[in-house]
This record gives C-alpha cells, structure tokens and sequence, in this order.
C-alpha cells in the first residue's frame, strides 16, 4: 500500500523470516495452537473434553477468519474474544470449551514468548555466520602489519587480522550472553487473571495437582522446557528488558565493527563491498559512501536505545499488571527484532566480502614507523659501542626535523634516510632497513589470531555447522 505508512523495518531492512515472525498470521496462529493445547491438556487431565471437539479446532487451526474477529472486535473492544468468537463460528461443535478457564493473556503472553525464543533463534544462527565470515578473514590477514591506533592516533603497530579478532571476540561474548537468555526463557503457561490460577482450581474441584500437571503439560506440548513458577497476570516484563538488553549487546558489537570500518575506509586502506552499479553519491559521482556500515550504525544505534522501553516498563507495572506496557510492547519488542535483523544482514553481507588494500597500509606504515622503530635502533647502535645518550639526543633533533617535514612542508618521512647516513648510529643501510621491518613490531598478533580461532571459534562452528552458510539479500 502507497497511500498509509507502512514500516521500513519490514520493507527495507528486515528479512522476510523475521518479519514473518512478528506477523499477524503467526500470532493467530500460535493462539489456536495454545486454545488446542489448551484444551488437550484439560481433557487428559479428566475434563468433559471429547476428541471430536479437538479434531474440530484442528481441522481450523490455519484457516482463521480474519473477517469474522475483525468485525466482531469493532463492536466488543476486545481482540481476544473476537477470535474465540471467530474460532467459535468454525468449531460449532467446540465453541464451548475453547479458551476454558484462561484469561488474554495466556494467548497474548506465551505467543510473545514463543515468538521471541524463535526471533532469539535466527538472530543466533546469523550472529554465528558473521563470527564464521569475520574468522576467515582474520586468519587470511593474520599477518599483514597495519598501524594501531589509540585515541585515534598513530600507536605500536598490530595486524589487519588482529582487528578483526576484536570484532570477533566482542561477538562471541554476545553469543554466550545469547545462549544464556534463551537457554533461560521460560514459558508463562496456565496462571489465571492474576497468577493464582484461581479459575483452573475451579474447574479441577481444587485439585492443585491437576493445576500444577496442566502448567506443565501445556508448557511440553508448546516446546518450552520450564515455566514460570510465579506470575501476575503476565509474566514479568524483565523478561522483554533482558531479551532487548541481549539484542542491544549485539547491536553495540556491530556498531563498533561498522565504524571502525568507516573510518577504514577512509583512509582507504579497507572497504566494504562496493558493486558495479552502485551510485555512491547523487552530486559527486566519484564517491564510494561505506552505505552499508552506516545504516548498521543507524539501526543499532535505534536498538540500543529502544532497549529503554521495556527496561522503564517493568520498572512500571503496578502490582500484578497494568496495560500501558501492551501499546508500547507492541512495538518496542518487534522492532528491535527487525531492526537487529537488518544490522546482522547486513554485517553478514560486509563481512563476507571485505576489500582490503595492502599497499595503502603498507605507505600509512611507512610514514609512521619510523618514529616507532627509533628505540629499537638505539638499543643495537649501543650494543655496537656507541654513546646512548649522544644517540638519544642526535635521534630527537632528526625526529624532530624529520617531523617538521612531515607536517609543515607536506613532505614524506625521511628520518630514516637521516639515521642511515650518520655514521654514528655504526650500522649499514641494509641494517637499519632489517630493524624496521614492519612484521617485528607485531608481537603475538598474528598468533593469537591463531589461537582465539582455534581455541574460541572453531569449537562453536564445528558444533553449529548445520546454520552456517546462509543467504542474505541486501534489498537496498
């Protein structure tokens, strides 16, 4: 539709799965999965349920009549009861047992809990293809020199493959925090209009065993492992604030990969893919904008501050519930769903198809590492007997002046040409050049590339190699 607004979250950015996930089709489908659930678990557990009845919300579970609920929601309010209403005109025969005992939020509630598990899952399987395609490239570029930077200044030298590595790590401590959360998420089960379960002992004549056996028969039968033991009306919104919490850890990982690589790229000494066709600019036809790392860096930047809203939501839930989280839940949970999924998209499609430059790394070196290596030439010109703190002194005047060059005249680096050609430093050309080879002032960067990879990343992919290889497409 052109004539209303419709979200570029599900346009733009995020992938059909996903957007699927958080559709309507999938809500109202999960609710007659659980009003079935429902109502196989009351007839084993002894209520006048009839198999006839069941089979019945069966055959309906996927034809919803999306027109029926709609119209009968205009006239009572309640979206609930228009599709119980809606599922009623199908199942004549089952009408009267559907929804029995619950009250909204045992559809509303455990559909969002099962829907966030499923989002956490495909989130899970593309953060596991960035840490997949970000490895390969570290080890490809483990050992190529490229300069260092603290406080956005020229420091000791690292590798291309070692940044990286850093890229990396951060993913994998979101992958564990990831693993975490869902390996913790629990399902809300059967607990009534405020959590007693007041109306399921009304129907089981208090029989509180049978209570607790429906708990955890719905609870098996939806795929959850455990539920929650204790609830209001709805279960905690910690749940949605630690959900969007982990969904910002990722989005702060791929915020900082994305302008890293920006400021990469303006240096020219990496890129993110770039296509043939691609107009980087409407005015200035020669320019290469990083589009992709900054629209990484736009929607995380929308995560991590949508992660307030259901932090201030559960902080505001008076008592056993009150409803000014549902318009804001509504929205808050699913965006940052899509919103993430577009990041990973888009993370997955740069960091597969990475551009790098040696050569524009290789003068950036050059122009910097003389400074860098003078300790190192001091220490062998006085192994060699010469005076250190007359070397120390001649090497500041030519750093000095070497500099000035450099800054002032818009010269190259020549002070190394200064120290070769003074006898004082009692060392040949060739010399010199050997100490300020570029691979000796890495230290164990190119090895732990090797070991992180090794040690960290190989173990997780080889247990998860049945969700490597998946496909992204980058709609704009």
């Amino acid at each position: 539709m052109r004539d209303s607004y419709t979200t570029p979250l599900s346009t733009r950015y995020a992938s059909k799965e996903m957007s699927y996930l958080f559709s309507d089709e999938m809500k109202f489908k999960t609710w007659r999965k659980l009003w079935i659930a429902l109502a196989e678990s009351e007839k084993e557990l002894g209520l006048n349920i009839t198999n006839e009845q069941i089979e019945e919300l069966k055959l309906h579970s996927e034809d919803i009549n999306y027109e029926v609920a709609e119209q009968k929601e205009k006239e009572i309010r309640h979206d609930v009861m228009s599709y119980i209403y809606a599922y009623g005109i199908q199942c004549p025969k089952a009408k009267g047992i559907i929804h029995l005992g619950a009250t909204s939020c045992y559809v509303g509630d455990n559909t969002d809990l099962i829907i966030m598990k499923e989002a956490l899952i495909q989130v899970r399987k593309k953060l596991l293809n960035v840490i997949n395609s970000l490895s390969s490239f570290a080890l490809k570029f483990k050992d190529q020199p490229t300069l260092g930077f603290t406080h956005l200044q020229p420091a000791q030298l690292t590798t291309v493959g070692k940044r990286a590595s850093l890229w990396i790590q951060d993913l994998l401590i979101d992958l564990e925090n990831l693993d975490f959360t869902i390996s913790k998420l629990k399902f809300l089960g059967v607990k009534g209009t405020t959590g007693t379960q007041a109306s399921f002992m009304e129907l089981f004549n208090g029989d509180e065993t049978k209570v607790k056996k429906l708990d955890a028969l719905v609870t098996e039968k939806m795929g959850f492992a455990e539920y929650y033991m204790v609830s209001g009306q709805t279960y905690t919104r910690k749940v949605d604030s630690i959900v969007l919490n982990t969904l910002s850890e990722i989005a702060q990982s791929a915020y900082k990969f994305s302008n890293d690589l920006r400021l990469l790229q303006n240096m020219k000494e990496m890129e993110e893919p770039f296509e043939k066709n691609q107009v980087g600019s409407s005015a200035m036809a020669y320019k290469r904008n990083p589009m992709r790392s900054e629209r990484i860096g736009a929607l995380a930047r929308y995560i991590i501050i949508n992660s307030l809203n259901p932090a201030i939501t559960a902080s505001t839930q008076w008592f056993e519930r009150t409803l000014d989280d549902s318009a804001n839940k509504r929205i808050s949970v699913c965006e940052a769903f899509l919103a993430l999924d577009g990041v990973l998209n888009l993370y997955m499609n740069v960091s597969s198809n990475l551009v790098v430059y040696p050569k524009v790394i290789a003068a950036h070196i050059n122009s910097e590492l003389p400074f860098m290596a003078t300790e190192n030439i001091l220490m062998e010109a006085v192994k060699r007997g010469g005076d250190r703190q007359e070397l120390h002194e001649r090497i500041r005047v030519y750093s000095m002046e070497s500099a000035k060059r450099v800054k002032e005249e818009g010269l190259n680096n020549d002070l190394i040409d200064r120290i070769k050609n003074d006898p004082i430093f009692l060392m040949s050309e060739a010399e010199i050049l050997s100490i300020i080879d570029a691979e000796k002032f890495v230290g164990r960067a190119p090895g732990q590339v090797v070991d992180l990879i090794n040690e960290a990343v190989k173990p997780i992919l080889e247990a998860n190699r049945e969700f490597l290889g998946i496909d992204v497409a980058i709609n704009v």
